[in-house]
Formats: structure tokens, sequence, C-alpha cells
């Protein structure tokens, strides 16, 4: 009787939802995760880059509308598609890659909307200074993969930074603008 009442019971909380849900483990997927970012040139028109290198985690409870996320950005992979340039950004006048070789977010605070994430917040170190960074999510959804037989969750990311707050302020004073947009499109693999 004792083994029934504690089916039942399990079954009344998997009904209801008031099972106790655990936090998913992720590994982000750099096949399916670009960081890019963008940046008005005096004026005039908008320049764009992107990291190729990066890799991270996640974990996630959707039920508890929680998680934490880390991505780690190397910088030394920059790729604007003109080398002389991506030397310049490696340089001490913006990225300083040679003694700053990585980017690094870590969000721990998740803002849902029913089970789709719609922002995380958390800090962003660059060039050794750490700030409060918040990403927006244009679009979130999770999946089960056809190819790897595993969910797989992520979506498209937005935020802008003042670059003048990691001491990268080369050429503010002469019409390259403070901010930046950082653009995050993300596929995590469940573990």
């Amino acid at each position: 009787m004792q083994k029934f009442l504690a089916a039942l019971a399990l079954a009344i909380m998997a009904a209801t939802g008031v099972a106790h849900a655990e936090a998913a483990a992720y590994a982000i997927d750099p096949a399916h995760t670009f960081a890019t970012f963008e940046i008005v040139h005096m004026g005039i028109s908008t320049i764009r880059g992107r990291f190729d290198k990066k890799e991270g985690s996640l974990t996630m409870d959707r039920a508890a509308r929680s998680g934490k996320v880390e991505l780690t950005i190397d910088v030394t992979s920059i790729s604007t598609g003109v080398e002389s340039f991506n030397k310049h950004l490696q340089g001490k006048d913006f990225f300083n890659a040679a003694e700053f070789p990585t980017a690094r977010f870590v969000g721990d605070k998740f803002v849902f909307d029913g089970d789709k994430v719609t922002e995380v917040s958390g800090s962003l170190t660059l060039l050794g200074k750490t700030n409060p960074f918040t990403l927006k999510a244009d679009r979130f959804n999770c999946y089960v993969s056809p190819i790897l037989k595993r969910e797989v969750c992520g979506g498209d990311f937005q935020g802008s930074l003042e670059r003048s707050q990691y001491g990268m302020d080369y050429l503010i004073q002469r019409g390259v603008p403070d901010t930046v947009t950082l653009m995050v499109q993300v596929e995590a693999i469940k573990q």
C-alpha cells in the first residue's frame, strides 16, 4: 500500500508540475555560435567584425527560471575581412590582444517569458576590466536536434557597451563613437 501511495504522490506531483526541476547543463556549440560587433565609423558607415573562436557553457532550469551562461571569446581571432585592420584592432589602440587575449561574459540573471529567455544580465570582462552587461534576446527556443538526438537551446542576443568603460577610448575625440553593439547568436547542446 505504501508503494502505491508513493507512486500516486509522484504521479500527482508530475501531473501538476510540482515535481522538482533540475538545471540542465549545455555546451556552447562553436559551429553554431557567432559573436559579432558593429560600430559607426566617423558618422558615415557601420564597421562590422566577428570573433572566430569562442567557447562556453550554459546551465538552465526553465521551471525555476534561472541559469548561468559563461562565454569566452578569443579576441585574437577577430576578423573584419581586412588583415591590416584586424592587426590594428588586436593592437594596443583597441583590444590589446597580446596582453588580454580573451573577453568573457558571465550571465547569471535570466529573465523569462514563459519558458523562453528574454534577457541575460551579468558581467563582461574586457581589457582586464569587468563591468555589468546585459544581452537581450531577439529570439530564443529549444528543439531536439534530429542529427544529435539531444536538446539544443539558443537564440539571437544583443547588447550595447561603452568601450571607454574598458579603457578603449582610441579616436573617441575624433568621431568614432563610444557605443559598440555586440551580437551573439548562440546554440548550446544539452550534455
